[in-house]
C-alpha cells in the first residue's frame, strides 16, 4: 500500500507542477448539446442501439495542448445521453493493437492506454470526479476535492455506486500478430452519485451546464517478443512519453484544470432546436477573465511572496482583496457577482 501511493504521487508530480497555458492557447471550449432519451441503452459495450446511432458524434479528440501539437494518429470521438437515472457516455476509439493487462479495480489505469471521463457538475473546479477505464473494461474511479495545483486529493476509496460499464472489441486483445479497428465503450454514470458534487440533488434540469472533458492515454507500444510493451527512447532509456488526445484542449499537459473542460448541456427540447445553444458569450467571457486574473496573481506571488492589490494590476476592471496568502477577485456581469480566490475556486451568487 506504502508503495502504491509512493508511485502514485511520483506519477501525479508533472500534474502538480503543470504551468498554465502556453502562449499560443486560445480559450475555445468544445460544446456539446446531450439529449434526453426515454429508452435506456442495454450497456453491452457497443454503440449499435437508436439511442446512440441518433446522438451526434463530438469533434475528433485533439492534442492536450492543442493545435501547437500534430493532430493525432487514431481518431477518437464521443456521444452523450440522459434520462431519469443516468448520464450516457459512448466513446469509439481507432486502435491497431488494442492492449490492456490492468485487471483490478482502482489501479492506475493510464500506465497503459485508457480513456478518461472528468465531470465538474457546478463548474466551480472543486470536487469532482475522474474515471478511467481500459480495454479490460477495468476501472478507477476518483473524488478530486480540488485540483492538485491547489493542494487538492484524490480520494482513491470513493466508488461510483451503481455504475455501469462495458467494452466491445472490434479485434483481439493482447495480439500483435493481428491489425484491430479499435474499441468501443459505454458508460452509465448514477444521477444519485454524481448529485454530490452538483449544485442540487436529482437530474440536472432542461438547459443545465455541467464542465465535462475526456482524455485518452495512448503509449507508444512495440512486440518484439510477441507481448507488447511501451516503446523505449534510445535517448533516455525511458518510455516514450504517452500522449495525451482531448475532447476540449486544455492548453497544458494538465488535464487537472476544470476552467478549461467542455461544456455539456442537458436539453429535453427537440433535437433540431438544441443544436448550438450553450452557453452565453458573456459568461463564458467573465469567466475566462477572472480564470487570466487568477493566473496573473500565482505569477505575482511568486514573484513578489504575496498576493497583489488593484494598485498591482494597473487597469484590471475587477474587485480585489489580498494579502500574502488569499486574494478574492470579484465581477459583476448580466446580474451576478462573480469571484474566483487563491484556490481558484470560483462561483456566482445574485448581485444586490
Amino acid at each position: 500500500m506504502i508503495f502504491r501511493t509512493l508511485l502514485f504521487l511520483l506519477v501525479l508530480m508533472p500534474v502538480l507542477l503543470a504551468a498554465q497555458q502556453h502562449a499560443d492557447y486560445t480559450y475555445a471550449p468544445q460544446a456539446y448539446s446531450c439529449w434526453y432519451t426515454d429508452q435506456a441503452p442495454t450497456i453491452d459495450g457497443k454503440l449499435e442501439e437508436a439511442v446512440w446511432t441518433e446522438a451526434p458524434a463530438s469533434n475528433l479528440f485533439r492534442d492536450i495542448e492543442g493545435d501547437i501539437r500534430p493532430k493525432p494518429y487514431f481518431d477518437t470521438r464521443v456521444k452523450m445521453r440522459w434520462d431519469s437515472n443516468y448520464f450516457y457516455i459512448g466513446a469509439e476509439l481507432e486502435e491497431p493493437h488494442i492492449w490492456a493487462t490492468y485487471d483490478q479495480r482502482d489501479m492506475v489505469i493510464f500506465h497503459e492506454n485508457d480513456f478518461e471521463i472528468f465531470i465538474d457538475p457546478d463548474g466551480d473546479t472543486h470536487h469532482y470526479y475522474e474515471l478511467e477505464i481500459n480495454a479490460l473494461n477495468t476501472i478507477w474511479d476518483l473524488l478530486l476535492t480540488k485540483p492538485y495545483r491547489n493542494g487538492g486529493h484524490a480520494i482513491d476509496a470513493w466508488d461510483i455506486r451503481g455504475i455501469q460499464h462495458a467494452v466491445h472489441l472490434e479485434g483481439t486483445l493482447n495480439d500483435p500478430t493481428d491489425t484491430d479497428r479499435g474499441w468501443t465503450i459505454e458508460v452509465a454514470l448514477p444521477w444519485s452519485v454524481l448529485e454530490e458534487a452538483a449544485r442540487h440533488p436529482g437530474v440536472p434540469r432542461n438547459g443545465e451546464i455541467w464542465w465535462v472533458n475526456f482524455s485518452r492515454v495512448q503509449w507508444r507500444t512495440e512486440a518484439p517478443n510477441g507481448t507488447y510493451q511501451k516503446q523505449i527512447d534510445p535517448a533516455t532509456g525511458k518510455p516514450f512519453p504517452e500522449h495525451n488526445w482531448v475532447w476540449s484542449p486544455q492548453g497544458a499537459i494538465a488535464m487537472h484544470q476544470p476552467e478549461t473542460w467542455g461544456l455539456v448541456q442537458f436539453t429535453r427540447e427537440q433535437k433540431s432546436a438544441s443544436k448550438g445553444r450553450i452557453l452565453a458569450k458573456a459568461e463564458t467571457e467573465t469567466r475566462w477573465q477572472l480564470w487570466q486574473h487568477y493566473y496573473a496573481q500565482q505569477g505575482f506571488r511568486e514573484r513578489e511572496g504575496h498576493y497583489g492589490s488593484r494598485k498591482d494590476f494597473p487597469g484590471i476592471e475587477l474587485d480585489i482583496q489580498a494579502g500574502t496568502d488569499f486574494f478574492r477577485a470579484s465581477t459583476i456581469a448580466n446580474n451576478f457577482r462573480w469571484t474566483i480566490d487563491q484556490d481558484g475556486h470560483i462561483s456566482r451568487k445574485k448581485a444586490r
